[in-house]
Formats: C-alpha cells, structure tokens, sequence
C-alpha cells in the first residue's frame, strides 16, 4: 500500500495530444515510464482549448482545429523522487512545457493489491466479478 503526504513535488508536462513516440502517444509513454520508476501516480487530462509557443489556438469547439488537442500530464510525488525522472522528459520531450511545483499532499493512500477471486463472488465492497 503507497502512502504519501507533507511536502511534494508536482510535475505538470504539457504536450499536444498527437505527439507521438515510437509510433504511440507520448502522453502514454510518460505514464508508463512514470510507472516503471515507481513514481506515486500519474494523470492525463485532455484539454478543450489552449495554446502554445505557435500561438496557434487549438479547441474542440471548432472542427478543422480539434486536432492536436493540449494535454497535461500530471505526476506528484516526493522531491527526490521527481527530479531523478527529469531525465527521461528530456529524451521524451521535444516540444512543450515540462514546470514544477512545491505542494502539499494532504492524504494519498494507495489500494491493497487485491487478490484474485472467483467469478460471482463478492469482493471486499460486496461487489461481484465478472
């Protein structure tokens, strides 16, 4: 179970939403990587509208410019923790926006791996599976 709260570090990385590496969204690659280094979490929101060094607006409004959409990739976790990932934003991120923020974690608290169960049967929130 991954526990964290005090004083955090927050990584925001704006990129378009076609930006790709390897031939898949580089947003997905962040995250994945994210994950690979053990870092806290990490989250992907899509924006409506925005702008970048172009100037060029892009929005979901109209048509002929909802290509390419912003989106911001968001991972928190310890200072020490963030920083050692820096690096590999630099092999990734070739265009875009990588900032850094001190905030507070009040709570986060990670899920118990959950084990496996048998089709039916209720899980720890009286669920059942599938």
């Amino acid at each position: 179970m991954m526990r964290l709260t005090g004083r955090a570090l927050r990584l925001t990385v704006f990129v378009g939403e076609n930006d790709l590496w390897h031939h898949k969204p580089l947003y997905t690659e962040i995250v994945h990587r994210a994950r690979a280094a053990g870092l806290a979490g990490a989250s992907v929101f899509r924006g409506i509208e925005g702008f970048g060094a172009s100037s060029l607006i892009h929005t979901s409004r109209l048509l002929s410019l909802s290509e390419d959409l912003p989106v911001a990739v968001v991972i928190i976790d310890s200072e020490e923790r963030v920083r050692a990932f820096l690096p590999q934003l630099d092999e990734l991120v070739t265009e875009g926006l990588v900032t850094l923020d001190d905030c507070e974690v009040i709570r986060y608290v990670g899920r118990e791996p959950e084990q496996a169960q048998s089709p039916g049967e209720p899980d720890r929130k009286g669920k059942k599976s599938l």
